[in-house]
């Protein structure tokens, strides 16, 4: 059998310790700031679009496209 297997308990470490009061400090940072989380307001109805060309095609700028235009200027 190896040593590394030992059922002796070993030493705590001053890095471990630190390890563990961080950890635990990270979570409760987290579990505090849960509740200030707002839930997502209800769903709401989709703003009516205007009707479509009798020709088909027909461009629409969309929130969607407001945005990748943005993205794309520099």
């Amino acid at each position: 059998m190896p040593d590394s297997q030992n059922a002796a308990p070993q030493r705590a470490s001053r890095r471990g310790f630190f390890f563990g009061a961080a950890t635990v400090g990270a979570a409760a940072a987290a579990v505090a700031a849960l509740p200030q989380v707002a839930p997502a307001p209800a769903a709401t109805a989709a703003p009516e679009l205007p009707p479509p060309p009798a020709k088909g095609g027909g461009y629409s700028l969309s929130e969607h496209v407001k945005r990748y235009y943005q993205t794309t200027s520099a």
